[in-house]
């Protein structure tokens, strides 16, 4: 085979492989049939939004009265979600959460200092008596808007609202002869007899794993439950999305 003819035929192949490497598939020719954009050449998100199920696990303290007597701790939640709008560049969901808070406290006694003796304990002095280590449950329904700067990660905001409880942790007849009567010198507080309606917002961060279904991020969120107190909190969280 002379050199020509050698030249010829690898020509002749090469031109037949780009031919067969762009050739148009049914898909592409249905969707220029339709005026639609081929699929191959459309932006690929590698993210999956729809209903969803997220833990968090951070810390939380309280900012106004209680706050010299509550140490910050920590702070859990579970919540299921629905993202119910999804482009390239915004979305936004819907999500119920149950938060629960964990934080210690100054003893009760330390509190109502010397109220036996003196009438007028410290922590009488501006009706911030609270029984010390403390629980709070909150259920929450809140509303979410984030925004893609890139294709995996957001930057939201969130705002929403519930009911927060903070039930008592000791026996109710004990509390109320030794704690009420005795070390508050008869000053109650009703923080733990009734549910505190609540209302929380702040900023979220996402991060979309390249494990299918799995996204990362952190919530931060400040709450203030109407007659109980003003807090913040924050946490990361894991996101798995059906």
């Amino acid at each position: 085979m002379t050199k020509l003819a050698l030249t010829a035929l690898i020509s002749l192949l090469a031109a037949g492989a780009g031919a067969d490497a762009h050739a148009q598939t049914y898909e592409e020719y249905e969707a220029e049939e339709q005026g639609e954009k081929p699929k191959t050449q459309r932006a690929v998100r590698e993210i999956v939004k729809g209903t969803y199920a997220k833990t968090n696990v951070g810390a939380g303290l309280l900012l106004g009265k209680y706050s010299k007597w509550i140490r910050p701790g920590t702070s859990i939640a579970l919540a299921v979600g629905q993202d119910f709008m999804d482009t390239e560049t915004l979305s936004m969901a819907w999500e119920v959460s149950f938060f629960q808070g964990i934080n210690n406290g100054t003893d009760y006694e330390v509190q109502g200092g010397d109220a036996a003796e003196n009438g007028y304990g410290p922590c009488m002095a501006d009706a911030s008596c609270i029984q010390g280590d403390l629980r709070t449950y909150t259920l929450v329904g809140t509303y979410e808007a984030s925004f893609y700067p890139t294709r995996r990660f957001g930057i939201g905001l969130r705002a929403g609202g519930g009911i927060l409880f903070s039930p008592l942790l000791m026996d109710p007849e004990y509390y109320q002869s030794e704690v009420v009567e005795t070390a508050w010198d008869g000053v109650p507080t009703a923080v733990h007899e009734q549910p505190h309606p609540v209302v929380l917002g702040g900023p979220t961060f996402e991060y979309y794993t390249k494990l299918s279904h799995f996204s990362a991020g952190i919530d931060a969120d400040i709450f203030y439950a109407v007659g109980f107190d003003l807090g913040v909190s924050a946490t990361g969280t894991l996101k798995y999305t059906f």
